[in-house]
């Protein structure tokens, strides 16, 4: 999405980055940097410098030594070997850490009473990854649990975007405690009164960004045990706030075509699909969820009776992961049942992985009609048993049943000669002499005007920017009656000293 800033924005932008931490800089540099920006961000009530300070979590979490500069950083912030802020963290750490950590030099050091809370909750999520990468899932859902709480009992507004990643990885700590889902023992369904209590105070309170990460948390803990008609009942009930980052948008409408996908509602579906994959980033580490949503998008299409182009199955991201999908493409495109069939089997691990074997299941009708519809492009009249044969169906009444429902659903425009057990298919019409070319060009023009409107709001602007406007021009027009009180002393003056002539040499 595209973001508009003007001038102050751009300076704002540059004083963040002057401000925040550099890529080659030591870790425990970093943390203590990023407490610079936490606190320009608490100042100044701009959530960039937050937002800035946690971009570089991806960083610190890639460093050998992360838990020693954690160690460094929580005794920066907290000095005093009694806080209990410091002990509550400290304690999830091994002591090898504690041992090795420092605090940083004096003179950057806080004063303990002036610490703000954001920090201590910024420490927090740092301990969280470090959980999360160890492996400690138990130990990192035990903290979590009092540490979402916490952030919630402040109701800070400088503290939304560190409680939305907050509450993200309290949902994936029990993601990964046994028993895991789809299973309904598993301990995602635990975390829902607390997802939805969070929900309400977000929406009470206008935190959009904690709304916006927890409703698609719970989006996927409903979809993860198969629970659909409650996340089809928390979507009609609910509003996505229109504000939401762009990575909390796209995979709220993956969810939501997952969502209408299983409910067979496959043109909402393809829609929110289509705008996933259009709107998420097609490198980096956000690659594996551009493959998942394009997995899917690619069934729905063929549920749809629609194939998916060529073209997107060369893209250097998705060649390797959508072969599978590739020759399911090329067994439905063609109609081959056998093929379809021999696909569905050997690629069904993967298949399960992604989660489309059972609306894979659904195509089976798909290659019927599509087989249908080959034999009505080829033949003016062909046998009921040249279909059976041709299609691999058992009988001819078989192949009869599925030839009369691909004509009342207007696979093709043909008719059954019962008596002579002949499909005679209608001449096709020109296309362009129906309103075929028009509505697709309509829905072309629809899908460029939406994104144009997504993009426009999408802009940003700084905070209180009318607040400067009005000082600024307050200043114009003092700077105006002084200059024109310094005009009307000049004049006066000048009229002062014609009185007494003009002396010559």
């Amino acid at each position: 999405m595209a973001d508009k800033m003007d001038i102050d924005a751009v300076n704002g932008e540059k004083q963040a980055e002057s401000v925040g931490p550099a890529p080659d800089l030591p870790p425990e540099r970093i943390i203590t940097n990023n407490f610079a920006l936490i606190n320009e961000a608490v100042d100044s009530f701009d959530s960039r410098f937050t937002l800035r300070a946690l971009r570089s979590i991806a960083t610190l979490r890639k460093a050998s030594n992360f838990p020693d500069a954690l160690i460094a950083g929580i005794r920066t912030a907290y000095p005093k070997a009694s806080n209990r802020g410091r002990q509550i963290l400290e304690e999830l750490l091994p002591e090898k850490h504690q041992q090795n950590g420092t605090s940083a030099s004096a003179g950057k050091e806080a004063p303990e009473e002036q610490t703000h809370p954001e920090i201590w909750a910024y420490l927090g999520v740092l301990v969280q990854v470090y959980l999360h990468d160890n492996g400690e899932f138990e130990k990192g859902a035990e903290f979590s649990e009092n540490f979402v709480e916490r952030i919630r009992s402040w109701n800070r507004r400088t503290l939304d975007q560190i409680g939305a990643k907050a509450y993200f990885y309290y949902a994936l700590f029990h993601e990964n405690l046994d028993p895991k889902p789809p299973s309904k023992q598993s301990p995602v369904i635990d975390t829902r009164p607390k997802l939805l209590a969070a929900l309400r105070s977000a929406v009470l309170r206008k935190d959009t960004d904690t709304q916006a990460a927890v409703t698609v948390l719970l989006l996927r803990n409903y979809i993860s045990t198969a629970d659909i008609t409650q996340a089809d009942l928390l979507v009609a009930q609910t509003q996505f706030p229109m504000t939401a980052s762009n990575n909390q948008v796209c995979r709220y409408l993956y969810y939501l075509g997952r969502i209408r996908a299983i409910q067979l509602a496959y043109t909402q579906a393809h829609e929110h699909l289509e705008s996933a994959t259009r709107k998420s980033p097609t490198t980096g580490p956000a690659v594996g969820f551009y493959q998942q949503a394009t997995k899917l998008l690619i069934v729905v299409e063929l549920l749809m009776g629609d194939i998916p182009d060529r073209s997107l199955f060369r893209q250097p991201a998705l060649e390797a992961a959508l072969y599978p999908y590739f020759k399911l493409v090329q067994a439905v495109r063609v109609g081959d049942l056998q093929a379809f069939l021999k696909c569905s089997t050997v690629n069904e691990p993967q298949f399960r992985k992604d989660g489309t074997y059972t609306l894979i299941l659904r195509l089976r009708q798909n290659v019927i009609k599509t087989g249908v519809r080959m034999l009505s492009l080829s033949y003016s009249r062909i046998s009921l048993r040249d279909i059976c044969t041709r299609l691999g169906v058992d009988s001819e009444e078989s192949a009869e049943y599925i030839t009369a429902k691909a004509i009342r659903d207007g696979v093709i425009e043909a008719s059954l000669d019962h008596q002579n057990g002949h499909m005679v298919t209608v001449p096709q019409k020109d296309a362009y002499s129906t309103t075929e070319p028009s509505e697709a060009f309509h829905a072309r023009i629809s899908a460029l005007l939406g994104m144009r409107d997504e993009c426009v709001m999408a802009m940003r602007y700084p905070m209180n920017k009318h607040r400067q406007e009005i000082a600024e021009a307050a200043k114009a027009r003092e700077r105006e009656r002084e200059l024109a009180k310094e005009i009307i002393e000049g004049e006066g003056d000048a009229d002062d000293g014609d009185d007494g002539g003009f002396e010559g040499m």
